[in-house]
């Protein structure tokens, strides 16, 4: 459920924009993706667990919103990301 050094600075490296890059719209989609799909494994065995469920829902809407924001000021980056992390059909 945890993420672990090496798969973090994987993923910040392949969305970074420049070196040292972490706070850039697209890597905060990236790492919030990879928290997102690990907290679905995790329920789809603990079906009860209604604290970590709500905690998804609010990353999920923060990575909405990320989405929406990078959408609006770079949509080739946006596309980008998208296609890189398999997330939703392109718009």
């Amino acid at each position: 459920m945890v993420m672990n050094k090496e798969r973090k600075a994987e993923l910040i490296s392949q969305f970074a924009a420049k070196e040292n890059d972490t706070g850039s719209p697209e890597v905060q989609v990236a790492l919030l993706t990879e928290r997102i799909n690990s907290l679905t494994d995790h329920l789809r065995s603990h079906k009860k667990d209604n604290h970590s469920r709500r905690g998804l829902l609010m990353m999920v809407n923060r990575r909405n919103r990320l989405l929406k924001y990078l959408r609006s000021s770079n949509l080739e980056s946006y596309r980008h990301t998208i296609d890189k992390l398999k997330i939703r059909s392109k718009e």
